[in-house]
């Protein structure tokens, strides 16, 4: 939440932002006035006007921010070199509440990747992934967020991201650092 240490912002345009953690997209006007909160893997969260907002990267211009660069893969790169890159993006998908990305808190169960079929020379990734709660009104934001992000790497046609709850996810799935993060050691 806000805090003295947040960054104060002022939308220089209309910007596209969702809502948390309703997942509600709105769009709030020029001179709106607010805080940053979470500025984590390319997108921000913004306290206004008692309301939290999520900002997606390519919007960052809207509250006087660079957009993330490209991705770059070099020339010749296998599905090895895919893979880590499809890690990569995965570890900047952030729960615009929680400052641990999706991976840290244990929310990807699978990503493979794998040629694909309809699209030669071209990868196709699919992801399994859960929430903490079922009822998170973030789900789909998150997993369009992991979808463009991976579909962000040179080569890949499609990421298919599929939210799942078997098995429910609980904190035993977080990584060391992530509970110490949390507290929930």
């Amino acid at each position: 939440m806000y805090s003295r240490n947040s960054e104060p912002v002022r939308f220089e345009r209309d910007c596209p932002v969702v809502m948390v953690p309703s997942g509600e997209a709105v769009s709030l006007p020029a001179g709106s006035i607010g805080y940053i909160t979470q500025s984590l893997g390319g997108s921000w969260t913004v306290f206004v006007e008692g309301n939290l907002f999520r900002v997606a990267g390519k919007d960052g211009d809207a509250i006087g921010k660079e957009p993330p660069a490209p991705i770059e893969l070099p020339e010749g790169a296998g599905d090895e070199d895919v893979e880590k890159l499809v890690w990569q993006q995965l570890r900047t998908c952030f729960d615009p509440e929680i400052p641990i990305n999706i991976v840290e808190l244990g929310l990807v169960y699978t990503a493979d990747v794998k040629a694909d079929p309809e699209h030669p020379g071209q990868r196709r990734v699919d992801v399994e992934l859960t929430l903490t709660a079922p009822g998170c009104g973030m789900g789909e934001i998150l997993v369009d967020d992991v979808r463009s992000k991976l579909e962000m790497i040179p080569t890949v046609a499609e990421a298919d991201v599929e939210l799942v709850f078997d098995p429910p996810w609980n904190r035993n799935m977080m990584s060391d650092a992530a509970r110490l993060e949390t507290g929930m050691f």
